[in-house]
């Protein structure tokens, strides 16, 4: 069933076009998720779509009954409200009776009233027969999922990111045909936002949202929406057939102006043979030519080329001499001791609020450690991409911000590329780089400051949360960067995506301020975690069932294997020969790369994690043969 229609809908701002006479329809069930540059106009179609902003033509038409709940990237807050009150901020009839009722409750609470009594109960009568006690408990329990779990806490009280939880319960458990989400996922932690996917893929409702995360698109959407210079371009599939589908209709537009070239030089050639006043010509063909050179060009992928050189980094790089830094009693960095190699990508992760940023800030300078030395280099020099852009000049142009950091940079083979040129890399076209500031989109704005940073050639480069407000496009390009830059990357991140396409190591926040340091993307962290997680629940069972062997008398019960662990049984020897000849090789290696030190941290890397399944294997061993052993007695 169609929900909506959008027809011929077109937005301008100034003398820039955002929306040029969009049209697309709507259906029940779909999830919809649209992509383009920041600054295209997305965050404009879902206010448009919304009824917060109106279009300069077209028009929308929706079913009577089509209910949307819209969450914008700034919701509004009362500041004095709980979070549950918060929550039923919204405009639903549903909403409002429990938001009443609430307010009538806290009047009773303070003062009894007859009258109010009354009203109280034919409320309650009405929340029952609509069966909203339901959406009270349903609210509590998308805050939990969320990460808020304290309902009477006051919004004030909230930071940035949990106010951003807050407003993303209501908008989820607010009935609606339609749910709009602008940047959901922003300033979520990994964990949170595989909570939203599950609920979100749960949901039977229509779905439009803007989004900048790769894996979050691929998993919820069943349609991609590109906005392309004012164009709108519809993708039935999630981000993945997207990016098929999208090179494909690029394979065909690049064909089909080639074919229009060929037509044209034909043309031109007719039509300057003879006199340029002959008045024979035929005017079809004359109209013909004028068609063919007045056609418009199919967009074309801008070569976003940032191969820059890096200011050279020597032997001394940074090292971290067992620092610690806690707020208060709160300890967030314990004991970090580590010496960052020349090739090392290092993705921080760890839920929101436990110390990530705080470890960045440390690395460059802002604040210092309780105990322990950071000794940094004479050669390092560190470009941060921090959370929050620096301080922009609303009325200064966008190429006098960036000349005002370097005129010109070097590339890696020594060609100069001027400011303008790069701008021009960066999506900042003739118009953009003379614009002033204060007329750039927020993500525009972003993009303009990433690009300064790189403009000053760092060799060691910290992004704390850089997908955020970065467009898909421009995070491709960083990511290519990436692949070429020839220094050292440190980011906080909660794209998994991001993490997994550039880090080779992960430091993760486990409590406590312990960062656990592994080898490996993102990926592969989660498949450690998930070893641990199963050999802590191994070791749990073992000890469940070793206190049940003792427990119970010898003879009372029929001892076996259960079939996992007969299987576990045939097979344990061999694995622990194959671990034991692994780590003898492994030994090999370290003397084989004794004076390559990048190597020889990889090697004792990958020792110690066979070193510990080795050791969880003997005890594995331990436990089965005396398993068997007591089988055996039982038998007798």
């Amino acid at each position: 069933m169609n929900l909506m229609t959008i027809e011929n809908i077109s937005k301008s701002y100034s003398v820039k076009t955002l929306l040029k006479d969009i049209s697309f329809g709507i259906s029940e069930g779909e999830k919809i998720g649209i992509i383009g540059v920041n600054g295209t106009g997305k965050s404009t179609l879902l206010k448009i779509i919304a009824g917060v902003e109106t279009p300069e033509t077209g028009k929308i038409t929706k079913g009577n009954r089509v209910r949307i709940e819209y969450l914008s990237q700034n919701p509004h807050f009362d500041e004095e409200a709980t979070v549950l009150e918060q929550v039923f901020k919204g405009n639903s009839p549903e909403m409002k009776l429990l938001r009443d009722y609430q307010e009538i409750l806290d009047v009773l609470q303070n003062e009894y009233n007859d009258e109010i009594n009354e009203r109280l109960l034919k409320l309650q009568d009405q929340i029952d027969r609509l069966n909203l006690w339901d959406l009270e408990s349903e609210a509590k329990s998308v805050l939990t999922k969320l990460g808020i779990t304290n309902f009477s806490q006051k919004v004030k009280e909230l930071s940035g990111g949990q106010r951003k939880r807050v407003a993303l319960a209501s908008a989820l458990i607010t009935p609606c045909e339609l749910l709009i989400l602008d940047e959901p996922t922003n300033h979520l932690d990994n964990e949170t936002i595989t909570k939203l996917e599950d609920y979100l893929n749960g949901r039977k409702g229509s779905l439009l949202m803007i989004t900048h995360d790769r894996y979050f698109l691929d998993r919820v959407t069943n349609r991609i929406i590109e906005l392309d210079k004012g164009k709108l371009y519809s993708y039935d599939g999630n981000y993945s057939l997207f990016l098929e589908k999208k090179m494909e209709r690029l394979q065909l537009e690049a064909a089909m102006e080639d074919k229009r070239q060929n037509l044209l030089r034909k043309e031109l050639a007719w039509v300057r043979r003879g006199a340029q006043a002959r008045s024979t010509k035929q005017k079809a063909r004359l109209q013909r030519f004028d068609e063919l050179k007045n056609q418009e060009k199919p967009t074309t992928q801008e070569n976003l080329d940032i191969s820059v050189a890096s200011t050279r980094l020597g032997r001394k790089i940074m090292e971290f001499n067992h620092v610690s830094k806690s707020y208060g009693d709160r300890c967030l960095i314990q004991d970090l001791d580590y010496t960052l190699a020349r090739t090392d990508r290092i993705g921080i992760v760890g839920p929101n609020g436990i110390g990530k940023s705080t470890l960045i800030n440390l690395i460059r300078g802002k604040i210092k450690p309780d105990s322990g030395t950071i000794d940094i280099g004479e050669t390092v020099k560190i470009g941060c991409f921090a959370q929050e852009s620096e301080e922009m000049k609303p009325t200064m142009r966008a190429i006098d911000y960036i000349k005002e950091k370097r005129e010109y940079i070097e590339t890696a083979d020594g060609t100069r590329i001027t400011a303008s040129q790069m701008c021009e890399r960066f999506l900042f076209d003739g118009h953009l780089q003379y614009s002033q500031i204060g007329t750039l989109s927020g993500g525009e704005r972003r993009r303009l400051y990433l690009l300064r940073i790189l403009m000053d050639a760092p060799n060691v480069l910290l992004l704390d949360e850089p997908t955020n407000d970065l467009d898909i496009d421009t995070l491709r390009r960083l990511e290519d960067y990436l692949d070429e830059f020839n220094g050292i990357v440190i980011t906080v991140s909660h794209d998994r995506y991001f993490l997994d396409r550039i880090c080779n190591k992960i430091f993760a926040y486990e409590g406590n301020g312990h960062i656990t340091i592994y080898t490996g993307n993102y990926s592969d962290y989660l498949v450690f975690q998930e070893a641990n997680a199963l050999a802590q629940e191994a070791a749990q069972e073992e000890v469940k069932v070793k206190e049940t062997l003792k427990a119970k008398p010898r003879l009372e019960k029929k001892i076996k294997f259960t079939f996992a662990e007969q299987k576990e049984f045939e097979t344990i020897d061999d694995e622990i020969a194959e671990l034991e000849e692994k780590i003898s090789q492994l030994d090999e290696q370290l003397v084989q790369y004794a004076t390559d030190y990048v190597k020889l941290q990889e090697i004792m890397s990958e020792k110690s994690v066979v070193e510990e399944t080795l050791a969880h294997k003997y005890e594995r061993w331990e436990y089965l043969n005396q398993l068997a052993e007591e089988i055996e007695n039982s038998k007798k």
